[in-house]
């Protein structure tokens, strides 16, 4: 498949280091934030460290996932059949576009109008309620921060919190101008309590549920093996809008196959701990294709590609496709919880999304988010699955310098070209250490080089340069404690 580099939903943000200085300027969103994250920072530290094994279940996850992708053409062909076997139907999307033309398609023959929708960030990726809306169709969010997001007309900022930017008061007044439907009213007189704010949720989706037709989810996971796809949540809307329906559309990206049943056992102690951080979700529904008289009659997966192929071919960028969603990176990553969300400008933020945006848009789409780190590592150690995130940035902060420079390389890249010949070889470094003592001498003043030459200038600009000694700490020691050695003569 190609690589759509247009097809992930861009939210018109700017490049990063504009929209994160408007973010860092916002102070009640850096309090939300701070507030949030820090909560689910310790609530997952307590629930890992309750397993003496939690170091040998990331080793296991990460040791699946890789298997997974080194072999991905041939089980997600397994599920193809796994699925029609059971009584569902697979559909391959190539790209956003076609992904939204099946779904419509498939909403559009049962003749409805309305769906509803458990939380999926592949139908956020590929825009799929802008484009049910353009046939006509409506999409209800039953997600609680979903909920919140979409009647803000918002988009989301966190993978697992949706609404983590927005506090109670704000959402209070959200509800109060945005649930009013169908004859029913606003509520009136909402008070911002968390009890209140979901009862005011519940009211409002409850006939929603009960006369929706056509449901579309994302996925958690697939089991090649058997066709059984899961999804993990912790409201209980979901199971709503898996049994109910008579139609049950599932979008979902290739990456989320798993080659059996059994890996399950790893993967669901992995992500509740990692994103909730709790010991399982207090909701895991798991369906088979179709079974008379009991949930769907009709059951579609849409496989979608949309990037993902073109990413498994980059040797280093592949093993951001291993994420689970579980957003542990972001929630310990000091870049997102100054910035938040939306300064990423996609649907995927915080450092999983400054790698796997570029990846699935083309590095030139997204060309700052790889430069949205400081390469902390704190999201490689808080990564149940072990992406090596910081290897990746780097890896794409080369991959756009290439990019832009159109494989010239920069006067960085030659320079430390020549210091890696240099310091390969003893003797050319200390070649090099006599002349620079030499000219050192000759432009320092009081210790200190003014000013080096040219465009090293930037560097002696902004820092103290010391001047080399007269004498090398090898050439001290040749000379007071032994004779030339065979390495200093090579």
């Amino acid at each position: 498949m190609n690589t759509p580099h247009d097809s992930v939903v861009w939210l018109g943000a700017p490049a990063f280091p504009e929209a994160a200085r408007s973010a860092l300027a916002d102070t009640r969103l850096r309090k939300n934030l701070r507030k949030a994250t820090g909560t689910i920072r310790e609530k997952r530290l307590a629930a890992t460290g309750e397993l003496d094994d939690w170091e040998e279940l990331r080793a296991a996850g990460a040791a699946v996932k890789r298997r997974t992708l080194r072999h991905l053409d041939r089980y997600l062909e397994q599920l193809e059949e796994s699925v029609a076997r059971a009584g569902g139907t697979v559909h391959w999307a190539a790209d956003a576009a076609e992904a939204n033309r099946i779904v419509t398609e498939l909403v559009t023959a049962t003749g409805e109008r309305e769906v509803v929708k458990v939380k999926s960030m592949a139908t956020q990726e590929i825009g799929l309620n802008e484009a049910l809306a353009a046939a006509g169709i409506s999409a209800y969010e039953t997600d609680l921060a979903e909920l919140i997001v979409q009647l803000a007309g918002d988009h989301p900022s966190h993978i697992l919190v949706p609404a983590i930017h927005r506090g109670r008061a704000e959402i209070r007044e959200i509800f109060r101008r945005g649930m009013g439907d169908r004859g029913r009213p606003a509520p009136d007189g909402l008070s911002d309590e968390p009890a209140a704010l979901a009862e005011a949720a519940r009211l409002h989706l409850r006939d929603k549920f009960l006369r929706a037709k056509v449901a579309v989810s994302g996925a958690n996971f697939a089991c090649a093996d058997t066709g059984t796809i899961g999804v993990v949540e912790s409201e209980g809307n979901g199971r709503m809008c898996l049994t109910l329906p008579d139609t049950l559309i599932t979008v979902m990206g290739i990456e989320k196959v798993l080659p059996s049943f059994a890996d399950l056992e790893v993967f669901l102690q992995l992500l509740p701990r990692s994103s909730t951080g709790e010991r399982m979700n207090p909701y895991t529904s798991m369906w088979t294709g179709t079974v008379a008289g009991d949930g769907p009659r009709a059951f579609h997966l849409v496989l979608l590609d949309n990037g993902r192929t073109a990413t498994l071919r980059d040797p280093v960028g592949r093993q951001a496709l291993a994420c689970i969603r579980c957003s542990a990176c972001l929630n310990v990553c000091p870049v997102y919880e100054r910035t938040g969300g939306h300064a990423y400008g996609s649907v995927y933020p915080g450092p999983i999304g400054a790698v796997l945006t570029p990846q699935l848009m083309g590095v030139g789409q997204a060309s700052s988010l790889p430069f949205a780190s400081t390469l902390c590592g704190a999201c490689y150690d808080a990564c149940p699955v072990k992406i090596d995130i910081p290897e990746v940035l780097v890896h794409l902060r080369a991959a756009e310098v290439d990019a832009k420079r159109g494989g010239v390389p920069t006067p960085e890249a030659l320079a430390m070209k020549a210091a890696a010949g240099v310091l390969g070889s003893p003797r050319r470094l200390a070649a090099a250490q006599r002349a620079a003592a030499a000219t050192g001498r000759l432009s320092a003043r009081r210790g200190s080089i003014r000013r080096l030459p040219g465009p090293l200038s930037r560097w002696s600009d902004t820092r103290d340069t010391p001047a080399p000694p007269r004498e090398s700490f090898r050439a001290w020691w040749r000379r007071t404690r032994t004779g030339p050695t065979a390495e200093d003569e090579r």
